[in-house]
Order: C-alpha cells, then sequence, then structure tokens
C-alpha cells in the first residue's frame, strides 16, 4: 500500500535513513514501497534527548532510520531501558509494550507509545 506523503514549505523527513528538506513550497508525493518515513515532528535530536524516555526515543528512532548499525541501537536501547526501569519501577508497563513492538519490528509503532511514555515521564516530573 503506498503512502502519499504532503510536506510544508521548509518541512524535514527521513526517508530511509536520508535526511530531506522540502522547498520553500509545498510538494505531495507518493512512497511505493516499504521503507522507514519520519516526519519533521516525529524527529528528535541528540540535544532535545535529555531525559530518560527522550533518550530511549532517540535510540529507537536510530534503530528505525539506520539499518547499518542496528546492534549497536538495540544494545544502549536495553541499557537505557534497564536504566529507567530501575529508577522508575513504574514505566515497566511502557518499557514492555515498547519492547514487543520492537522485537515484532514495528519501529513506528514503539515510537508512538514512547511518545506517550515521554508525556506521563514529564507528568510525573511536574508533580515532583
Amino acid at each position: 500500500m503506498a503512502l502519499k506523503i504532503t510536506l510544508k514549505p521548509n518541512e524535514r523527513m527521513i526517508i530511509g535513513g536520508a535526511v530531506i528538506t522540502n522547498g520553500s513550497t509545498g510538494s505531495s508525493f507518493v512512497i511505493e514501497n516499504k521503507i522507514p518515513v519520519l516526519r519533521q515532528s516525529d524527529i528528535m535530536s541528540e540535544e532535545a534527548a535529555d531525559t530518560p524516555s527522550r533518550r530511549i526515543y532517540l535510540a529507537i528512532q536510530l534503530m528505525y532510520v539506520d539499518s547499518e548499525n542496528q546492534a549497536t541501537h538495540y544494545a544502549n536501547y536495553w541499557n537505557l531501558t534497564q536504566d529507567l526501569v530501575k529508577a522508575a519501577p513504574s514505566m515497566i508497563g511502557f518499557v514492555d509494550r515498547i519492547s514487543e513492538h520492537i522485537q515484532s519490528n514495528r519501529h513506528y509503532h514503539a515510537l508512538k507509545l514512547t511518545k506517550k511514555m515521554i508525556d506521563y515521564e514529564q507528568e510525573v516530573l511536574s508533580r515532583v
């Protein structure tokens, strides 16, 4: 099934590991094969990965778009999640479900769930 993408002017995205920046006008195109795609709103920079959940998001993002270094990204993910669960056992439910998606090669779904974990983390931190 094809994926139709419409980009806003100057919007960035990652398609199969390549960072693409749209020009000064909007554009639309269709991706006809299965390949990792992340829109600008789903891309996290290293600088923005400033909490444990955000670092986990970045690790999953790299698993998704950087297949050449997947072993490194997987190892980083497992280390980060172990540290998170030790520090905040209430996160185990999120980590278990995210890990299921990763083990089933559904990295995009894992990213979406990790966004919810980031929101939960922010909620918890705001109460402290």
